[in-house]
């Protein structure tokens, strides 16, 4: 028996025994993307990275959601330095202070688990540390702003003003999005905004915030692959990712890890 309810702007209202299925798909991608970790060293390359994501996503008896969706071949998405989302694992090297987000999402039991944090191989500069701190806090911001009765816009406004606050700026041609038994749904989850605009966000709703936070300017365009998207000035740019439930009173991460954000090197 499907409970759920779809809301006027087409976004998909869960039923409470929901949240066991994507608790469990949650915590294994974020599994998945701790084990990986150790393996980020300069001389590494993101193809090797991806070949040990793709073994251990069968090995845990999931799927991988991004092979075969619109044709990609590959178990994540490796993003270094200037690319800010979507990365193509290959025969590229880490060089030392590399910064890279990973990005995974597994199909458990028909439930979809997304999440991406950042790594560093070997040491980072200071200024790449400093963005990824950023962007990790903004990423909190609106977790923060989610609770039933605040709007998209507020999740959107609270990340907008920590980045620029600290003289960053948000990418304004991706966004976040929703999820459950599909990989993506209604809303967008926009990572800038005004506060009051947009949906009304409700109790049972699940989606991802995924800011990417650029060094530079905010502009990106998409490589002839049709997939690697960069940062026009060729700036540094940095991505965290969490799957959410909204529950009665704020949200639940269904991609926790004592490691999100590891220390940097």
């Amino acid at each position: 028996m499907d409970d759920s309810r779809i809301t006027r702007e087409g976004i998909r209202i869960h039923a409470p025994e929901d949240f066991a299925g994507m608790r469990k798909a949650g915590r294994l991608a974020a599994q998945i993307l701790d084990e990986v970790g150790p393996m980020v060293e300069p001389g590494v390359t993101t193809g090797a990275l991806d070949d040990f994501i793709r073994s251990r996503v069968e090995e845990l008896g999931a799927a991988s959601a991004t092979i075969g969706y619109r044709g990609y071949q590959h178990a994540s998405c490796i993003s270094v330095n200037h690319v800010v989302c979507h990365g193509i694992p290959g025969d590229k090297l880490l060089q030392n202070g590399d910064i890279l987000n990973i990005d995974v999402t597994v199909i458990v039991d028909g439930w979809f688990g997304d999440t991406s944090r950042m790594y560093v191989a070997g040491k980072a500069p200071i200024k790449a540390q400093r963005l990824i701190q950023v962007t990790h806090d903004a990423l909190m911001k609106g977790i923060e702003a989610v609770r039933p009765g605040a709007t998209f816009g507020d999740i959107g406004a609270a990340i907008q003003a920590h980045a620029e606050g600290k003289r960053m700026s948000v990418v304004r041609d991706f966004c976040g999005h929703g999820l459950g038994r599909v990989f993506h749904a209604p809303p967008n989850v926009l990572h800038f905004g005004r506060p009051g605009k947009g949906p009304v966000i409700e109790e049972g709703m699940f989606f991802t915030i995924e800011p990417m936070i650029n060094l530079g300017r905010p502009e990106t365009k998409v490589l002839a692959d049709d997939w690697t998207a960069v940062t026009r000035d060729k700036s540094l740019s940095a991505q965290f990712e969490h799957s959410i439930g909204v529950t009665a009173d704020g949200c639940e991460i269904f991609t926790p890890s004592e490691r999100f954000f590891p220390e940097l090197g």
